[in-house]
């Protein structure tokens, strides 16, 4: 089992930047696969972004992706998402999520993910 815990969200102005953080336990996250999701009020959960395993690939949704930078630490059994130049399209529940691989490979799709957090609220102004 594994136990997910987001902390970072907060309120922003557009143009602003945040970083938010997914503390694991229960199990060490080197042999897991790693993404971020975020859920809008009244729009579905989407994909945001994905580490491998080791940290070597990662993966991004494209109105992010020349703006965010998903990491790991691994000896801190933690992940992070960093998001610049935000806009109020970014506000949303931001939530981490694992699944257990063997290879390094990302996933984009929701329910290939086998743990997840309870979110963390992300707010951008204008």
């Amino acid at each position: 089992q594994v136990l997910l815990v987001e902390s970072g969200g907060g309120l922003v102005q557009a143009g602003g930047s945040l970083r938010v953080s997914c503390a694991a336990s229960g199990r060490a996250i080197g042999d897991y696969a790693m993404g971020w999701f975020r859920q809008a009020p009244g729009k579905e959960r989407e994909f945001v972004a994905a580490i491998s395993r080791g940290g070597a690939r990662t993966d991004y949704l494209d109105s992010v992706k020349d703006r965010s930078i998903i990491s790991r630490d691994n000896a801190k059994n933690t992940v992070y998402l960093q998001m610049n130049s935000l806009s109020p399209e970014d506000t949303a529940v931001y939530y981490c999520a694992a699944v257990l691989s063997n290879t390094d490979s990302l996933y984009r799709v929701r329910n290939h993910y086998d743990y997840w957090g309870r979110g963390t609220q992300v707010t951008v102004s204008s």
